[in-house]
């Protein structure tokens, strides 16, 4: 699916399905994939020919998401080593317009323009007039985090407590 322009959203929140643990192949950067191997050693990882991705399980999720019952856990994220891919999810940040409509996708902050977009498969969105929660503190921690100034997420991650999980050790610590 086509990326919206953020105006299109009235709110936006993880619901922790883990659709986008599934569905995506995250792209490592390589300062993420050596912090990966040494915390968790290189089969937690997948070369290609030019990239490393984070490894998938059998049932297609990521090998450091968490399933409990309909609840998804990313295990990296309590390990503060989550991928900046998976940061920004659903969330595209550009300094550019990238796929069209860039009056609608135009966001300004900190005195520059920026063109947001959501990926319509989350099941987070909620689609309507920008709410002004998402408008001066959903958006902006996105471009935050984009752009390197944010590592903490706070209104870009889900609100369910995360539990500690081992991979390695097969149980919570």
């Amino acid at each position: 699916m086509r990326p919206v322009p953020w105006s299109y959203v009235h709110s936006w929140n993880c619901i922790a399905c883990g659709d986008c643990c599934k569905e995506y192949l995250v792209v490592l950067r390589f300062q993420e994939w050596l912090n990966i191997v040494k915390n968790y050693g290189i089969e937690m990882t997948m070369p290609s020919l030019n990239k490393f991705y984070l490894k998938k399980s059998g049932d297609g999720h990521c090998v450091f998401q968490l399933k409990a019952g309909n609840i998804s856990i990313c295990t990296l994220q309590q390990a503060n080593i989550k991928p900046k891919a998976c940061k920004l999810w659903p969330f595209k940040v550009h300094v550019e317009p990238a796929y069209g409509r860039p009056y609608e996708a135009a966001f300004y902050y900190g005195g520059r323009k920026f063109f947001v977009y959501v990926d319509p498969s989350c099941k987070g969105i909620v689609w309507g007039q920008p709410s002004s929660h998402f408008i001066n503190a959903i958006v902006p921690e996105f471009i935050e985090i984009a752009l390197g100034v944010r590592e903490k997420q706070h209104h870009s991650t889900s609100k369910i407590p995360f539990l500690t999980f081992s991979p390695f050790k097969r149980g919570f610590r």
